[in-house]
């Protein structure tokens, strides 16, 4: 008796492990990850409303019915990526992810002067460049070392009630991703 208890524990144990690490390795074999998501709906570059607000194809779905996010990818090879957008909203974060998905960095409307979007993000040897030299249009710009090669920007805007809707949604159709 103890003998068969004894396979059985140890069948659910094994059990466990490799459905934790079928989940954790799944969206390395997935096609249908957020890259490919947002390939499909844009070209690298573009800012693409993540639930489909714009009109084009919904590449998430928000958990939260008062954020609007707007994501686009980049490739670093061609240089480094600046994101702006006009005017202020009561919140905004962005976070940056290499292309399996991982998070790379995240940070908000605090860090930033005078709470606008304003950042580019390099590589640590384009950040060597770029400090010799630094253009006087982004001087003011946040800085953000990402080793990765490729990736993915989400800026999301919060939107405190209904009577937000208009401008928050002009906001996130002013960002944009542009290769510097």
């Amino acid at each position: 008796m103890r003998r068969l208890l004894y396979a059985l524990l140890l069948g659910l144990v094994g059990a466990g492990i490799v459905h934790i690490v079928i989940l954790v390795l799944l969206p390395l074999f997935s096609q249908r990850d957020a890259w490919s998501r947002l390939a499909a709906a844009a070209d690298l570059y573009v800012m693409t409303a993540a639930d489909g607000s714009d009109g084009g194809k919904s590449t998430v779905e928000s958990p939260d019915p008062f954020f609007k996010a707007s994501a686009c990818r980049f490739d670093l090879q061609d240089g480094p990526v600046r994101l702006t957008a006009d005017g202020t909203v009561p919140f905004w974060s962005a976070s940056i992810y290499d292309r399996g998905g991982q998070n790379v960095y995240n940070f908000n409307d605090r860090t930033a002067t005078g709470g606008e979007l304003d950042f580019v993000v390099v590589t640590p040897a384009q950040m060597i460049d770029m400090r010799k030299d630094l253009p006087a249009e982004l001087e003011q710009s946040i800085f953000v070392e990402a080793d990765v090669d490729e990736g993915i920007v989400v800026v999301r805007a919060f939107a405190p009630d209904d009577s937000w809707a208009s401008r928050i949604a002009t906001y996130v159709k002013s960002i944009a991703c542009t290769p510097q």
